[in-house]
């Protein structure tokens, strides 16, 4: 297993730009065509980037071809999970996400106050789990993530879009403080949650 810290780019781009968030003024980052306020993602996989797309632009990468090889369509979908335990992925913090990987391998990221930290998943022990949680099987790779807190009180494991795994990071970054977060970082991360069944 390695570590890694995933750098500030991507996470901080999805911050200033939500979905929803951004003004109909501001461009979408593949052709300059306004965007409005409810829009597409793309992921730039090479780079782990996330781009706001206009409706025209995500329809090219809609049916999973990679076009010019570089992008990806981030889906919309969001499923609350019952059972998968990450502990048998051995997660050593309650707040992380898995990616699987074009390649089949798979990768926990942990959010901090630096960024994401990233973990190699033993292959054995994903491909167990995801024999007996059919969702976890479907995910899509690059572009879904398995999301879980089981920290502090928290009991939320989720598929979502990675957009929204960006999105937690950066939140985490922005509003941490001291050496356990501060008093209001995990209501802020319990509200991100409620969120997501919206």
């Amino acid at each position: 297993m390695t570590g890694a810290v995933v750098g500030a780019g991507a996470l901080g781009r999805v911050v200033r730009r939500p979905v929803g968030g951004r003004r109909a003024a501001e461009p979408c980052e593949l052709c300059g065509e306004p965007l409005r306020d409810t829009h597409a993602h793309l992921l730039e996989e090479r780079k782990d980037l996330v781009l706001c797309a206009c409706r025209a632009c995500a329809l090219l990468f809609e049916h999973g071809t990679n076009g010019p090889g570089r992008f990806l369509l981030v889906p919309d979908r969001r499923l609350r999970l019952t059972g998968p335990p990450p502990s048998e992925l051995g997660v050593p913090v309650g707040l992380a996400f898995f990616v699987r990987r074009s390649d089949g391998t798979v990768v926990a990221h942990y959010p901090s106050p630096v960024g994401a930290t990233r973990w190699d998943v033993d292959a054995d022990a994903w491909d167990r789990l995801a024999g007996h949680y059919a969702e976890l099987a479907s995910m899509r790779p690059a572009v879904e993530a398995f999301l879980v807190a089981v920290v502090r009180g928290l009991d939320e494991r989720w598929l979502v879009p990675i957009d929204d795994c960006h999105r937690l990071v950066a939140l985490v970054r922005q509003e941490w403080t001291g050496m356990s977060g501060g008093p209001q970082i995990w209501d802020r991360i319990a509200a991100f949650f409620a969120e997501l069944d919206r």
